[in-house]
């Protein structure tokens, strides 16, 4: 019999206890979940959160993977004591919450919805609010991964002209791809409305910042439901304040929760919401860990295993 630690914070142990034990049940995979503390050293697999109990992996001997909870890996990815494989979480519910965010944002700001939300004064405002159809107004994704090419493709699919932009050059249906600095300059210049579903690494850091936000057309619109390190806050408000950027939607921050006193929150254009676009639901994300231990188990490729040099 396996055994699985739950290094994830105890309040979420009620969510996940019947939801990991329904899926192992059904994939055959016999396991004890338990809880810390434990003997290290019986320890086959960790499903792990960065705000859990479990920082110092050196004693866990024998664990063959530790599973993340999280897409991002950046709070562990460089943790110096983990040498067991390493798993992002990629599922499902994770997938359908961040298309959902990201369509509902792009819809706002593509239709004016704000416009008409602080207009309700008895006048007929139809004289320049008439939007253009979608397929005439360009959106731009930066970092087109599984996340960020499922949004893609979902916008496309509404008639977007949609433009994504990665590191490596990719091919999405009915999305332009471009990759490298050159496309990413090119991307910059068209995206009206942008989207960063980046990973945290030294290379995005600071990627939106004073020089990259001046490439955008005046008066774009900025969804960030990647991670915070990619905007330079001074530059995204000086920029609001210019009016080169007409709004931003953020729900990921250098400091998170958002400290009271940061001036997003103030922001007449600065929409900010607390780290919910691709939130990790335990019935989906059970299924990607019960199928992963199946793998590792099979001696078969684990799903999102995360490459260190990269850092995701």
């Amino acid at each position: 019999m396996l055994t699985l630690l739950f290094a994830d914070r105890i309040e979420n142990w009620p969510a996940y206890e019947p939801a990991l034990k329904a899926v192992l049940s059904e994939a055959g995979i016999a396991a004890q979940i338990l809880l810390p503390p434990v003997d290290p050293a019986s320890v086959d697999y960790i499903i792990y959160s960065p705000l859990g109990p479990v920082q110092d992996f050196t004693a866990y001997t024998n664990t063959k993977a530790v599973m993340n909870l999280w897409a991002g890996v950046e709070r562990v990815v460089g943790n110096a004591t983990l040498t067991q494989p390493l798993c992002r979480m990629v599922d499902e519910g994770l997938e359908r919450g961040m298309i959902e965010w990201v369509t509902g944002h792009v819809l706002r700001a593509h239709l004016d919805i704000d416009f008409f939300l602080t207009h309700q004064d008895g006048l007929w405002h139809h004289q320049g609010h008439v939007p253009p159809l979608a397929r005439d107004r360009s959106v731009v994704i930066l970092g087109i991964g599984a996340l960020g090419g499922a949004c893609a493709t979902t916008l496309a699919g509404l008639g977007f002209n949609v433009t994504g932009w990665s590191r490596t050059q990719k091919a999405l249906p009915g999305v332009t791809c471009l990759s490298g600095p050159e496309g990413l300059r090119d991307a910059l210049s068209k995206a009206e409305i942008l989207i960063t579903v980046l990973p945290n690494t030294r290379e995005t850091t600071d990627l939106l910042n004073a020089e990259t936000l001046a490439l955008m057309p005046k008066g774009a619109v900025i969804l960030n439901p990647g991670r915070g390190n990619l905007i330079d806050d001074d530059a995204l408000l000086a920029a609001l304040d210019a009016g080169q950027i007409a709004h931003a939607t953020l729900d990921v921050f250098r400091v998170e929760p958002l400290p009271p006193e940061h001036p997003y929150w103030a922001h007449p254009k600065v929409t900010v919401t607390p780290h919910i676009a691709a939130e990790t639901r335990p019935a989906s994300a059970a299924r990607v860990i019960a199928e992963n231990i199946r793998r590792f188990e099979a001696g078969e490729e684990p799903l999102h295993l995360v490459e260190r040099g990269r850092g995701y």
